[in-house]
């Protein structure tokens, strides 16, 4: 069959798929397994549902739609500055009370929290700006910016801004996965970021890279156990590109939310590999890294035996592929294809350490068919 046609029976497959009234789960797996289209939004409209479709959870819209307005509300009560008061109420500012003072040495005031949630803000700012640097849409400025967080006439600020204020008045804090924390000179942290690194746009305007730090940030406030650990944003950002760039508007109008509870579904099962306290444990990375070299060892034995006599560990690279889903080591749009696979399969994490054992290989698509031989056959 013509490849182009080939390809337009796969897009037909899943429009058929996708509206069926009982969605055949086998059927979705099979199709997804070997890539989704990215035309006529059928791409967002399946990653929005990888898990409430797949693991079948909850309805197919009143999710997607109930959602939307529940993250509205978690940007109104989580993206505030204390003691500024709405414009359209006249005032220019609210009356300051011990309650809510910037001094206030009660470390459960909001200004309290306020000064805390800036290290890590920090952090997150710092690693979304050097998103995917190779590629130019982050830097870019989207579409269907904030209006809640832009709008003057509201009571809250952008990130961005909150960054700039507080790098000209505190260190610069790193938070690491251990969890340990690594502050650096003032005067560092004042030239964080060179003034002609990333193009200033105009007021009203937003780059995608901030809508990214905002969900992170959003996230960390939200699962405080867990906060921000450096490679979230590695993960975040293919499921956003997914969003921002559909084709069809009505989803990609709603690319922020919809992403946040994507991103918060997917640490779901993989936020384990980011806590350290469970490292040794049989959830832990550990255990996950080890099992890529016992599968290596069964499948390959000459090459684990060459990796042992160089004294090659696995923490060495299979850390970086197991946390981040192999986001860091390949272009975007293979990402994005590794995924599909990855996250149509019932077993995807045993599926990723399958990949991992036949990576690397230049072209995704025969890492992919190998690595689904090797499943079937073990």
């Amino acid at each position: 069959m013509d490849s182009s046609l080939f390809y337009i029976c796969r897009i037909q497959e899943f429009k058929v798929a996708l509206s069926e009234e009982n969605i055949n789960l086998k059927t979705l797996r099979e199709l997804c397994f070997n890539g989704i289209p990215f035309e006529g939004g059928i791409r967002a409209l399946f990653v929005t549902k990888y898990y409430d479709i797949l693991v079948n959870i909850h309805p197919l819209f009143v999710f997607v739609f109930s959602k939307r307005e529940v993250y509205s509300q978690f940007l109104k009560e989580m993206i505030i500055q204390p003691g500024i008061a709405k414009a359209n109420l006249g005032l220019s500012r609210e009356d300051v009370t011990l309650e809510d003072h910037p001094l206030n040495p009660n470390p459960d005031s909001r200004w309290n929290t306020y000064f805390r949630d800036n290290e890590i803000l920090l952090q997150i700012d710092k690693d979304v700006r050097r998103l995917y640097p190779d590629m130019a849409f982050f830097q870019r400025p989207t579409d269907y910016p904030c209006q809640l967080i832009l709008d003057p006439q509201n009571d809250y600020e952008t990130l961005r801004r909150r960054v700039e204020q507080t790098t000209l008045k505190a260190q610069t804090v790193n938070r690491n996965r251990s969890g340990v924390t690594n502050v650096s000179s003032p005067g560092k942290a004042l030239n964080l970021y060179p003034s002609n690194e990333y193009e200033v746009l105009p007021n009203g305007s937003e780059a995608h890279w901030e809508v990214v730090e905002r969900i992170l940030f959003i996230y960390a406030k939200l699962n405080p156990g867990i906060a921000y650990v450096q490679g979230m944003n590695e993960i975040v950002g293919p499921i956003y590109y997914t969003f921002a760039t559909d084709p069809n508007s009505q989803w990609k109008e709603h690319a922020e939310a919809d992403t946040f509870f994507c991103f918060t579904n997917l640490m779901s099962e993989n936020r384990d590999n980011f806590i350290k306290s469970l490292d040794d444990s049989q959830c832990g990375i550990t255990y996950k890294m080890e099992s890529v070299y016992s599968m290596l060892k069964e499948k390959d034995l000459e090459l684990y035996l060459k990796l042992e006599e160089q004294n090659i560990k696995p923490q060495y690279f299979t850390f970086r592929w197991l946390t981040l889903l192999l986001s860091q080591e390949f272009l975007l749009p293979d990402v994005i294809r590794i995924w599909d696979t990855l996250f149509s399969d019932l077993d995807r994490f045993h599926f990723l350490i399958v990949v991992c054992c036949d990576y690397p290989i230049s072209d995704v698509q025969t890492i992919l068919a190998k690595a689904k031989d090797l499943r079937d056959n073990s």
